[in-house]
């Protein structure tokens, strides 16, 4: 079976994307939690003889760290699967602002980090956030328009695409940033799946506080649930 090493559901935006991925799937694993921000994680994880952060997914003897290359080696694994979308204009459009979320959207990451216990007022969050929030739109708009007829994910199946950018989904709930109609339901669609549900159940029930991903500033309500 599959290992999945993650850190704080809370706050791991990177451990959520494959976790979210293989669990809509209905693909089997095990999960290794590793608390961030302990004297613990260093030695955890470099026991898996990979990066020096998580995820990291262990399978035999192979060993694969990065949430885009999970993602990529559980695809080939599980071809029967439409991890990526089945039509290769589609499948092409999907692997581009994947790629482009994992590289980008600096602003954004920084300003809101993930926090799926608390939802903070809206307020200008500067020029950056709102460049990427449009870009993110323009990205998820063009993919409903052209791709997502079979369904309310951006390729009409929940895909690798919705699992890189569910933590997105997140910052845009956690900070309520103003966003378009289409832009809310495709966010409505992603925070109603069950393994979102199941995910942000277990970041509540977390004991720990990493400080670092605590805002400075004063929560207005727990995380806004559709």
């Amino acid at each position: 079976m599959l290992t999945l090493a993650i850190g704080n559901k809370a706050y791991s935006s990177w451990s959520l994307r494959p976790w979210i991925l293989l669990t809509e799937m209905g693909i089997p694993f095990a999960e290794d939690f590793i608390p961030l921000d302990t004297p613990e994680f260093v030695t955890r994880v470099a026991a898996y003889g990979a990066g020096k952060t998580v995820p990291i997914l262990k399978d035999g003897d192979v060993t694969v760290w990065e949430s885009l290359a999970i993602i990529d080696y559980v695809a080939e694994l599980n071809p029967d699967k439409a991890i990526w979308p089945r039509d290769q204009k589609a499948r092409a459009y999907a692997r581009a602002i994947a790629a482009e979320m994992h590289a980008g959207f600096t602003a954004l990451r920084s300003a809101c980090p993930m926090n799926i216990r608390k939802r903070f007022a809206a307020r200008d969050r500067g020029p950056g956030v709102v460049k990427d929030v449009a870009r993110i739109e323009h990205l998820w708009s063009e993919a409903r328009r052209r791709f997502g007829a079979g369904g309310p994910f951006l390729f009409g199946a929940f895909s690798a695409a919705d699992a890189m950018y569910a933590p997105v989904v997140t910052r845009l709930a956690t900070y309520s940033v103003p966003v378009q109609a289409e832009t809310r339901a495709y966010m409505d669609a992603v925070l109603n799946t069950a393994s979102f549900r199941a995910w942000q159940t277990a970041a509540m029930a977390e004991p720990f506080i990493v400080a670092a991903d605590e805002p400075d500033e004063e929560a207005v309500g727990p995380f806004p649930l559709p």
